[in-house]
């Protein structure tokens, strides 16, 4: 293991679960673990990036548009 996934280890749990209360607070009808379901699945999708910096931000925005879609469908 290299540096670089044992820091995306450390950071992948709490991103999500930050990324995660925030729309749950937006999405309050979408069910808790679908929408931790939906930001891990956005978190892996983005991980093999050499950016980090951004991945929070890109994870919340993926998820959110999903959620939306979900929701209004």
């Amino acid at each position: 293991m290299n540096h670089n996934e044992q820091v995306s280890d450390a950071e992948r749990e709490p991103t999500i679960r930050k990324v995660s209360e925030r729309l749950a607070s937006r999405f309050p009808a979408a069910p808790r673990h679908r929408i931790e379901g939906i930001v891990a699945e956005e978190y892996d999708s983005l991980d093999t990036g050499r950016i980090r910096i951004y991945i929070p931000t890109l994870v919340e925005n993926s998820a959110r548009s999903r959620l939306h879609r979900e929701l209004n469908n």
